[in-house]
């Protein structure tokens, strides 16, 4: 059996928590087992008393003391994993977990180290969303692609699986939305083996909850960069 801990780091996501964890424990992939923690990141609403009322769908719930941001979620959820391989799920309805049998058949099948869920090589469903932020992300992994060698279609989407020796959590430097880059830079500079699998997409429009912004794109551009160039 191949151990994967699924992490889920919550802010302030009472609308959809519950039925984005009730997807995740539908989930059966043969050959796998499943751990799944919960990382609240200091929620102002009902998200862990909801989450406190359902404790037999996750493994473990990390309460944060305070809102640091989806990175400090991370990392804390990170130092508690003991999966051989990490799989991140937001913890809205934007992502489908019914994408994990396609997302791991490389793991299963060719011991990838890094999979990628990419909305851009031929989904099977993506919701239309904003034009600019598929720009951004197009214009990131494009550079990414140039620096690190690669192929890559969409370095920023929330389905990024790693095996978990090739980051350590406490050498994450970064705990903003610019993390993911520092994570895949790292896993892709130590790792081998990469892929990529299509997957389905459902994004949120700003009034529906979504949260990362086009600012965003400078500091995870940045942390490209220096990653990239710094020691493995």
């Amino acid at each position: 059996m191949t151990k994967i801990t699924i992490l889920v780091p919550a802010y302030n996501e009472e609308k959809t928590i519950i039925q984005v964890l009730r997807c995740v424990n539908e989930q059966i992939v043969p050959g796998v087992d499943f751990e799944i923690i919960v990382v609240d990141d200091g929620s102002k609403d009902s998200t862990v008393k909801l989450l406190e009322q359902n404790p037999k769908l996750y493994t473990r719930l990390i309460k944060m003391p305070g809102n640091g941001g989806k990175g400090a979620a991370v990392k804390a959820g990170l130092a508690e994993a003991t999966g051989e391989y990490i799989l991140f799920q937001d913890a809205d309805l934007e992502y489908d977990p019914a994408d994990y049998a396609r997302l791991l058949m490389p793991v299963q099948r060719f011991s990838a180290d890094v999979v990628i869920g990419s909305r851009i090589a031929a989904p099977p469903c993506t919701r239309v969303a904003y034009f600019w932020h598929k720009v951004g992300n197009r214009f990131l992994t494009f550079v990414f692609n140039i620096l690190n060698n690669t192929t890559f279609t969409d370095i920023y989407t929330c389905y990024l699986v790693y095996r978990r020796s090739l980051v350590k959590p406490d050498e994450l430097k970064t705990l903003g939305w610019e993390q993911q880059a520092e994570i895949l830079t790292k896993a892709v500079k130590r790792g081998k083996i990469y892929y990529e699998v299509p997957i389905s997409y459902f994004g949120r429009t700003y009034e529906e909850g979504k949260k990362i912004r086009a600012r965003h794109v400078f500091t995870v551009l940045k942390t490209i960069f220096l990653e990239r160039f710094s020691a493995p």
